[in-house]
């Protein structure tokens, strides 16, 4: 079965990852406002030198290992792009290298998946240097020094031992914004209203709602005004399943702790996921009303609950795209 958005709980994946790796709002040891020691520049005892293009996987070749007391941060490509402001989201792909050993601990360019990371306060001093500031279609290096990373205690998930510097290598894709941005339009008659919890989408009313048509409908809710999603783009979003008629979402990552960005025009989604969201800008919500034969077809989801004949609809946040 293709890979799809609509299987419950799939949205719970990647914030035990970002966990696992240290990235998920846990803070390594540094200064009281998050910065670490960043703006040194000590000489190491090895050097690491990083090529390859922006977007692609880096090649990182150590020669000795590498002892930084102080963090040293390199931009490799100056993007054209937007600025990632502190507290912001990005897209990236990312690259994590272990100075002792000089070995790679962790990629998102093995499956050639980015990842979405909000930075702040409470990120790794490191990764948040490697993000905050630059524009997006950077490539920044950082070798950290161990209080900058992960600290005395090392990351066993990443076999990073204690004490042992880091290699951060970053690809900022895009910016991600928090909600939709953009001029609301407004929603043709016979569309299910939204429910809406503190400003958070939480499910779909289809009381004064029509009966859905046979095509695949895409309804523009919000107008964004950011670049255009393009086959076979990463889509960063919010998004709520329903099927038609039922009182609760059968999907949604509205409440999720992290971003999952998934690809569109590649097969990897439902077909009206594919077709329909192409050409949308960042910024917008969009309401895709998904018969059958563009959605799960006549075998339906068991697992979701989805039937053979039934109409779904998806609320979809585009937030960001690379």
């Amino acid at each position: 079965m293709r890979r799809v958005p609509a299987l419950p709980g799939s949205s719970a994946v990647l914030p035990a990852v970002l966990l696992a790796l240290g990235l998920g709002g846990l803070t390594a040891c540094g200064t009281d406002d998050g910065s670490g020691s960043i703006d040194g520049g000590a000489a190491a005892a090895g050097t690491v030198t990083v090529s390859g293009d922006f977007g692609k996987a880096p090649k990182v070749k150590y020669d000795g290992r590498l002892g930084q007391e102080t963090s040293e941060t390199t931009v490799l490509t100056e993007g054209e792009g937007a600025d990632v402001e502190d507290g912001e989201s990005a897209m990236v792909h990312l690259y994590i290298g272990n100075g002792f050993s000089g070995e790679k601990a962790y990629s998102t360019y093995d499956d050639n998946r980015p990842t979405v990371l909000e930075v702040g306060e409470n990120s790794l001093p490191a990764l948040r240097e490697a993000v905050v500031g630059h524009p997006a279609g950077s490539r920044v290096q950082v070798l950290a020094a161990p209080e900058d990373a992960y600290g005395e205690a090392g990351n066993p998930n990443l076999f990073i031992g204690n004490g042992d510097s880091v290699v951060f290598v970053v690809d900022i894709l895009s910016t991600v914004l928090d909600g939709p941005e953009g001029a609301e339009q407004e929603a043709p008659a016979g569309l299910p209203s939204i429910t809406e919890t503190d400003g958070t989408v939480t499910a779909l009313d289809f009381a004064d709602a029509e009966p859905a048509g046979k095509g695949l409908q895409v309804v523009t809710l919000v107008e964004g005004e950011g670049p255009e999603i393009e086959k076979g783009s990463f889509l960063a979003m919010h998004y709520l399943g329903q099927v038609e008629g039922k009182k609760k979402p059968f999907d949604e990552n509205y409440s999720a702790e992290a971003i999952t960005p998934f690809r569109i025009g590649k097969g990897d989604l439902i077909k009206g996921w594919d077709e329909g969201l192409v050409g949308v800008p960042v910024g917008s919500r969009v309401m895709l009303v998904v018969p059958p034969r563009f959605g799960y077809g006549a075998k339906g989801n068991d697992g979701a609950g989805i039937k053979g004949t039934d109409t779904i609809y998806f609320v979809i946040d585009v937030l960001g795209v690379s």
